[in-house]
């Protein structure tokens, strides 16, 4: 049995304890991305800021391949696919999970319906570039497994790093891509704009474990355990402002959301934003907690996939700990 490895640090809250950092840098691929919208809260509401606190969210483009050392511009915290701790692990760099944002990807795959006007199946893809965030990355794992399920290989297609937000869309519609994997609210608006046909769909909990047969825990706050054991008070103070913003999610409405998230997020179109809020709203996590199951399905889907990987060498315990975000849960209540 693989349980949950443990941090070492005093089990208080950031309202008994000030913080180790007053301030602490946050990467993040897209701001704009729903998949961070409990970080964007938590930043937005206040939350970190009570926790005495100040974050800085800065964003490092998804179309970069993560680092071997997992840190993007001198931060010192990443908001990324859980994945991606087990990816680092096998490289020999230890990163560990600390609270969860997503229960799910939330990545969807669409076909051009304008380079692929016919597109009947999965094997209607042979030859055509798919547009993805950039390699390695949740986009590139649910590429893989769609096409597996049409009987493709990755021999059979040409992957291409397009980032996400308007530049993934470009690619798309300016028909540099046939089709595109990426997150919300991007992947919303170009199906309400009938620029895409859904063929994978991981922004339900139905549809990941349909595509990925168990849950597959996805956005969260990770940073390298060097740090973790340092800086237990904020590391607690990020856990807390993440469940507290998870919290106001389970009760707050369109109004409540349109108020909060930054402007320049809604791409411009304020019902745009809200309509792909409410396709991923399940899977949100509530509490901040990383499954233990879930944790385990991962290691097998990305095993299954990445012929380097030696599963049997890959610790999944070593790659989160729940020690944080069940103290915040018990805290608020979640």
């Amino acid at each position: 049995m693989f349980m949950a490895a443990t941090v070492a640090g005093p089990a208080v809250h950031a309202d008994t304890a000030r913080p180790e950092r007053a301030r602490i840098g946050i990467a993040v691929a897209s701001r704009a991305a729903i998949s961070v919208l409990p970080l964007t809260l938590a930043d937005q509401l206040g939350y970190f800021r009570s926790a005495g606190l100040e974050v800085d969210i800065t964003e490092h483009g998804s179309g970069e391949r993560l680092p071997d050392d997992g840190v993007f511009n001198g931060s010192d915290v990443i908001s990324g696919s859980f994945e991606q701790t087990l990816l680092l692990q096998a490289r020999g760099v230890y990163y560990q999970a600390f609270v969860l944002q997503a229960r799910t990807p939330q990545v969807a795959m669409g076909v051009s319906i304008r380079a692929l006007p016919l597109y009947g199946a999965i094997a209607d893809l042979r030859g055509r570039r798919l547009g993805i965030s950039s390699t390695g990355s949740a986009t590139s794992m649910v590429t893989q497994r769609v096409l597996a399920r049409g009987g493709l290989a990755l021999g059979d297609v040409t992957l291409v790093s397009v980032g996400s937000g308007w530049q993934a869309a470009n690619a798309l519609r300016g028909g540099f891509v046939d089709a595109l994997t990426n997150l919300d609210p991007v992947m919303t608006q170009l199906e309400q704009r009938g620029d895409v046909r859904i063929i994978g769909d991981t922004r339900t909990l139905k549809g990941t474990q349909e595509l990925f047969g168990g849950p597959m825990p996805a956005s969260c706050l990770y940073a390298s355990q060097e740090f973790i054991q340092k800086n237990p008070l904020t590391c607690q103070a990020l856990a807390d402002g993440v469940v507290h913003a998870l919290k106001w999610l389970q009760t707050a409405g369109p109004s409540d959301i349109i108020r909060n998230v930054p402007e320049g997020y809604l791409l411009g179109d304020r019902a745009l934003y809200l309509a792909a809020f409410n396709k991923v709203r399940e899977a949100i996590s509530l509490d901040g907690l990383i499954p233990e199951d879930g944790a385990r399905n991962t290691l097998r889907v990305i095993a299954a996939y990445d012929a380097s990987l030696r599963r049997e060498s890959l610790q999944v315990a070593r790659c989160y700990t729940n020690d944080f975000a069940r103290r915040a849960k018990e805290r608020y209540r979640a």
